[in-house]
C-alpha cells in the first residue's frame, strides 16, 4: 500500500512529490509522459508560458532555480494593454519569464526522487474506500490497474476528477475554456498582449510571442459560441493589424475562476486538493502556478507530522491563499468592468509614456 497517491504530476503534484517523496512512499500518476518522448502519446499543456513575479517569487522560495533551456526569446517587460470595448490602449511595465511550458514541467519532475513510483500515460479513474484507505482505477496500455493507497492528493487542474468525486453537492468555481492557436512568425512583438472585449468574453484574450510563433488564445464561457466568438476576436484583431497566418496547432483547456471563497475547497477526510484543482488560480489573471507551487508546499509542510490530522493543519495554512483570492476577486472590477477600466487607463497611471 501507498502512503500517498498524487493525482496529476503539473507544478502543484511534482512539487508536492519532491517535497515529500524521501519521508512517504509516493505514487505519481498523470495521463503525459513528462520523462520520454513519445510522438504517438504527446499531450501538451494549454497554457501561453509566461512565468509571473508571484511563480518567479515562490521558485526562489522553495531554493530552486529555472534553467536557461527552458526559456524561450523573447523575455519580455511590458504588457500592451488592449481595450477594443473603450478603444483604448497602454502600455505597463511588467517582468515576465517567457518559457516553455512543456520544459518547464519536465524539469519539475526531473528532481524527483527516485524513490517516487511514476505512472505515465495513465487515465485516473476514480477511487473507492476500502479499510485503512483507498482503492484507485487507472488506465494503462488500455488495461484497468488498480492500487492502494491512504492518502489521495488531487492536483489534477480544472475540471479535476478527484475534486468532482468528493465534492459533488458543493460549488465549483467557474468555468472557462481556454482556446490557443500557434502561428508562425518572423517578427515577433516584444511584449505580452492582454484583450478586453466583453463582446468576446467577461475574462479576458491574450498574443504572446514564443521564438518564431506569436500564441493568440482567449478565456471563453462553455456553451456560449466559443469557437464563433474566437473567430470575431480573431477578425477584430487583424483589422488592427494583426497577422494571423500558418496555423501550427489550436490547444484548449479547462480553466477555473474563484469568484467566491467558497470555491475554494481543499478535500475531505484523507482526500486533498492542491492547486487548481482546489481553485488555487488567480481571479483576475488565470495564473496558476504560483498558486500550485504555494499549496503543494503548505500541503507538504502539513505532512511532515504524519498523515493523522494532516488536512486540519493544510487548512490552516492555506489562510495566506484565502486572502490572496479575496484581494484578487477585489481588484477585479477594475480590469473587467468597462467603465472602470476605461478610467484606470484614460488616467494613464502607471503606463508607459
Amino acid at each position: 500500500m501507498y502512503d500517498i497517491a498524487i493525482i496529476g504530476s503539473g507544478p502543484a503534484g511534482a512539487n508536492l512529490a519532491r517535497l515529500i517523496g524521501d519521508k512517504y512512499k509516493v505514487l505519481l500518476i498523470d495521463k503525459r509522459d513528462l520523462e520520454n518522448d513519445n510522438p504517438k502519446s504527446h499531450i501538451t499543456k494549454c497554457c501561453g508560458g509566461l512565468l509571473a513575479p508571484d511563480a518567479q517569487k515562490m521558485i526562489a522560495k522553495l531554493g530552486l532555480g529555472v534553467p536557461k533551456d527552458i526559456l524561450v526569446d523573447p523575455q519580455l517587460f511590458a504588457v500592451r494593454t488592449i481595450d477594443l470595448t473603450n478603444n483604448i490602449e497602454r502600455l505597463y511595465q511588467r517582468f515576465y519569464y517567457n518559457m516553455d511550458r512543456e520544459k518547464f514541467d519536465r524539469w519539475l519532475v526531473s528532481l524527483l526522487p527516485r524513490t517516487i513510483d511514476k505512472k505515465y500515460n495513465c487515465l485516473f479513474k476514480g477511487f473507492i474506500e476500502i479499510p485503512g484507505g483507498y482503492e484507485i482505477k487507472y488506465i494503462y496500455n488500455g488495461k484497468e490497474v488498480t492500487a492502494k493507497t491512504k492518502v489521495i492528493i488531487g492536483a489534477d487542474g480544472a475540471f479535476s476528477k478527484v475534486r468532482r468525486s468528493i465534492a459533488k453537492d458543493l460549488v465549483v468555481p467557474d468555468e472557462y475554456i481556454s482556446i490557443q492557436e500557434w502561428f508562425e512568425c518572423s517578427n515577433p512583438m516584444p511584449y505580452f498582449t492582454a484583450i478586453f472585449d466583453e463582446e468576446i468574453t467577461d475574462f479576458y484574450s491574450w498574443i504572446i510571442p514564443k521564438e518564431n510563433y506569436i500564441l493568440l488564445g482567449s478565456a471563453l464561457r462553455p456553451k456560449d459560441n466559443t469557437k464563433e466568438k474566437y473567430q470575431v476576436l480573431k477578425r477584430k484583431l487583424k483589422k488592427l493589424g494583426f497577422q494571423f497566418n500558418s496555423k501550427i496547432k489550436t490547444e484548449s483547456a479547462f480553466i477555473y475562476r474563484p469568484k467566491k471563497l467558497s470555491q475554494f475547497y481543499i478535500g475531505r477526510d484523507n482526500i486533498g486538493l492542491i492547486g487548481e484543482a482546489a481553485g488555487a488560480i488567480s481571479p483576475s489573471s488565470a495564473e496558476g502556478i504560483s498558486y500550485g507551487l504555494k499549496s503543494s508546499l503548505y500541503l507538504a509542510q502539513s505532512l511532515e507530522e504524519g498523515i493523522d490530522g494532516f488536512l486540519d493543519r493544510y487548512n490552516n495554512k492555506v489562510k495566506g491563499i484565502r486572502l490572496n483570492l479575496i484581494f484578487k476577486n477585489l481588484k477585479s472590477p477594475a480590469m473587467y468592468n468597462p467603465f472602470l477600466r476605461k478610467l484606470a487607463m484614460k488616467s494613464g497611471l502607471q503606463s508607459i509614456k
